[in-house]
């Protein structure tokens, strides 16, 4: 585990040099450099954590949690990634505006999502009352 997040992080500082290199010369190619670092680490960091996601999910079903709210937990995660990435890339190419409305977005999506989590939880809390 250790050697593959040093690996990671030498991976993503010899992408962030590279990009500040193209910076001064072309900064269409610094961003898609940028991109295309923060995609390679997302998917590797999907593929990795799908053994232990596995894992989760079947400590939840043992605890009695529904399948459909362990699969609105895992969206809501890919949900706040792929925000914090999108609005972090939108920053560093100078536009946080942009930024700031993909995380906005995010923020709207996992509530809109956690609608049915919040209805059961209601459902409970009158079941007790």
């Amino acid at each position: 585990m250790v050697g593959s997040c040093f690996t990671v992080g030498v991976f993503c500082v010899g992408g962030a040099l590279l990009a500040v290199l193209l910076k001064q010369y072309c900064s269409e190619q610094s961003m898609l450099i940028s991109t295309a670092v923060c995609t390679a680490v997302f998917l590797a960091a999907v593929v990795m954590l799908d053994g232990p996601l596995n894992e989760i999910r079947e400590i939840f079903v043992s605890a009695g949690v529904s399948e459909s709210s362990i699969s609105l937990v895992f969206k809501a995660l890919g949900i706040c990634c792929i925000t914090h990435i999108s609005a972090e890339l939108c920053r560093d190419s100078g536009e946080g505006a942009m930024g700031a409305a993909a995380e906005l977005w995010g923020r709207a999506a996992v509530t809109v999502l956690s609608l049915p989590i919040m209805k059961n939880f209601l459902q409970l809390i009158n079941k007790l009352l």
